[in-house]
């Protein structure tokens, strides 16, 4: 399995900061079974963004793209926009699965806009910008976001009965 993960931020972009989630979402790629993790990182750009995960999902055809950043409230943060112009099925149950493992360890927990979705047979998940969040999610994810991943590519029981 290929994937992809984009770290959205201006700042890290532009060399003023490291990328600290990036790297978490490289690990989390690989515990759920990627050989092959690409990664860069983009300014919060709605259209540069919906541009690169047509290219991650189209072009190079990954089965994951993972992104972390520009889900919050501020007037840059497009992320969540962008994955939708882009995903053909929404997966709801994600993001709110994010916001429930968010909640026990902040009050803001209900800020997050992150969206996830399906464009041919990848799947587009939103993470948050800050890795501790990140790590709090990450593992509450992995096993569905796992199934996930095998119910898009056929190897699952479940999918290959239904013609996938």
């Amino acid at each position: 399995m290929r994937a992809a993960v984009l770290t959205i931020s201006t700042s890290v972009a532009a060399g003023r900061h490291d990328d600290d989630s990036g790297p978490l979402m490289r690990d989390l790629a690989r515990r759920l079974g990627a050989e092959r993790v690409e990664s860069e990182v983009l300014p919060d750009d709605r259209e540069r963004i919906a541009q690169r995960l047509r290219h991650w999902a189209d072009g190079e055809g990954c089965a994951l793209v993972l992104t972390s950043g520009g889900t919050g409230f501020a007037p840059s943060d497009q992320t969540p926009e962008a994955t939708r112009d882009v995903v053909e099925r929404d997966a709801p149950g994600i993001p709110e699965a994010m916001r429930a493992a968010s909640r026990p360890h902040t009050e803001y927990w209900m800020l997050s806009r992150a969206a996830a979705g399906i464009r041919g047979r990848t799947l587009i998940v939103n993470f948050p910008g800050n890795p501790v969040s990140v790590s709090q999610t990450a593992e509450g994810l992995a096993p569905a976001l796992a199934h996930a991943l095998e119910l898009l590519a056929g190897r699952h029981p479940h999918a290959r009965a239904h013609g996938c």
